[in-house]
């Protein structure tokens, strides 16, 4: 990929989360002049950390989940997960708290374990709970090799033996949603949310996401969760080094203002991008290729002038978009044992809790499902000795007027209550009744922070939920059928949420600019 003459091909990649460092640091690989531009003053995006007071905080993804979508990412540059990271299987791998029960349900690292808690929750449920991770084990393995390193470009790629014997399997699961798929398998309602939260890392419910995605449930119940030493601060860390050590120069404090082109043979085409720097200049970065891992919307509603968006303001008016967040961070004095690295606390009426999220008109849910993170169980180097960190994610609807957060209690009202309630959640249900007297460190993000620092949709925390309509080659494409030279990167695009999806989709960049329409990953190295 070079221009005449002997001349480097220049791309900019706008913004610096894990996709556009992992699509930067492709890029450069495969020869071209790179220039990456981030907003903030730091790389990771909804990947961040914060540090204040002695404590480490990861500001967003928590479960490192699909190792060998790592694995094969770093295999392309020349390297390897054992040489970037320190992983730690997780067991137990998370613990359940229910709200009508009062044993909390471990889910470990040992599937015949797992399989053992299903029975004695509900017999019969260990047989079925087998039968169901076989389906997600073969749906998970044709994903990968037939979906997720797809662009889409060329229906006849799916024409082959074996999606077509499974066609009538694949389209039932398309069009069944989770929930109902799951009540085949068991009945007690606990079981069935520990098989249903999976949507939720979809930026869905289980009454919306496809039942396709029952693929996860391998990853969690017999592939395992890790974690890797120092929390996903070293993943961004590791791909930022690699990226620079490829050439690519990353320039942040620089806020793009605009996608520039000129026509060329009677087609838009990318000519650049105009910058603000921190002192309020604007410039112009000059490149043949651009690539946005900003959030789509905000690439194809603020940066393209009307006429050159793909996806326009009425486009995004029939999307479903996934829940907000308000995130609650807080370093508390003495041991969480009650807790585990990963905690999930389940209401007993999820129709009525993700109703208040997606269904008009939205409200808080009121106790609300809740994830809890405590890597201080894991890592002793992310609290002060002597001291725990929690960072606590509440689902709530995509709404910036629910307010940002704040330090010490000091952001908007309604977000505030919100992490003054589930911290009477956690305390009550996990039976640690001091804990509130026990925060020395409190800090809030809501969804209107969201909306300032990332640019996010709605103020939504993961992008467009994976309904059965935005999912797959129904997503919308990496590439811009107006702008030549213009393509899409990230969760906002495919293949979709969570950070495996944001590497893959990096890798779709390059097979886009190579014309590359095979299911395949890429080969190792690039």
């Amino acid at each position: 990929m070079t221009g005449g003459q002997g001349a480097r091909k220049t791309a900019v990649v706008i913004g610096g989360g894990i996709a556009g460092l992992a699509t930067a640091a492709l890029l450069a690989r495969e020869g071209l002049q790179v220039t990456l531009l981030e907003a903030n003053d730091d790389v990771g995006g909804r990947a961040g950390s914060w540090q204040s007071d002695g404590f480490r905080f990861d500001t967003g993804p928590s479960w490192y989940l699909m190792p060998e979508v790592f694995d094969h990412f770093y295999r392309l540059l020349g390297t390897s997960s054992a040489e970037q990271l320190t992983l730690t299987r997780l067991d137990p791998g998370y613990r359940v708290f229910f709200e009508k029960h009062p044993e909390a349900v471990d889910i470990v690292a040992d599937r015949e374990a797992n399989l053992g808690t299903f029975e004695r929750i509900e017999p019969g449920a260990g047989a079925a709970l087998d039968r169901y991770l076989v389906s997600a084990k073969d749906t998970y393995r044709i994903a990968v090799h037939r979906f997720l390193y797809s662009t889409f470009a060329s229906p006849v790629t799916l024409l082959v033996p074996d999606v077509l014997k499974r066609a009538a399997r694949l389209g039932r699961l398309l069009l069944q949603p989770l929930d109902r798929f799951v009540g085949r398998y068991v009945t007690d309602g606990r079981l069935r949310q520990i098989l249903g939260y999976p949507a939720v890392f979809l930026g869905s419910s289980p009454s919306m996401t496809p039942s396709l995605y029952h693929l996860m449930s391998h990853l969690d119940l017999e592939d395992g969760v890790y974690y890797p030493d120092g929390g996903f601060a070293a993943v961004i860390d590791s791909i930022a080094r690699l990226a620079e050590g490829e050439g690519v120069r990353i320039v942040t404090g620089s806020r793009v203002t605009a996608i520039t082109t000129a026509e060329v043979r009677g087609r838009a085409t990318v000519t650049g991008v105009d910058v603000a720097d921190d002192d309020g200049a604007v410039r112009h970065q000059a490149a043949d290729v651009v690539i946005s891992a900003a959030d789509l919307y905000h690439t194809e509603t603020e940066l393209l002038p009307e006429g050159l968006r793909s996806y326009p303001e009425h486009w995004w008016s029939t999307r479903v978009a996934g829940p907000g967040a308000i995130l609650v961070f807080l370093g508390v004095r003495g041991r969480l044992t009650e807790l585990a690295h990963h905690s999930l606390f389940f209401v007993e009426d999820w129709d009525e809790n993700f109703g208040r999220i997606f269904t008009e008109p939205t409200s808080i849910p009121d106790p609300a499902s809740i994830y809890v993170c405590r890597t201080s169980a894991t890592d002793p180097n992310v609290a002060p000795e002597g001291h725990e960190n929690l960072f606590v994610l509440v689902p709530v609807p995509a709404e910036p007027s629910i307010g940002a957060g704040g330090l010490n209690g000091s952001g908007d009202p309604a977000v505030e209550a919100v992490a003054d309630e589930v911290i009477r959640q956690i305390a009550t249900w996990a039976h640690i009744p001091d804990l509130a007297s026990r925060i020395v460190l409190r800090r809030t993000v809501g969804p209107a922070d969201f909306d300032h620092d990332f640019h996010s949709w709605k103020g939504s925390a993961l992008g467009p939920a994976h309904t059965l309509r935005q999912s797959a080659f129904l997503r919308g494409k990496n590439v811009s059928s107006k702008v030549d030279g213009l393509l899409y990167a990230g969760g906002t695009t495919v293949p979709g949420i969570g950070l495996p999806m944001c590497l893959i989709s990096a890798e779709l960049i390059i097979k886009r600019l190579r014309g590359d329409t095979g299911t395949h990953a890429l080969p190792e190295p690039l």
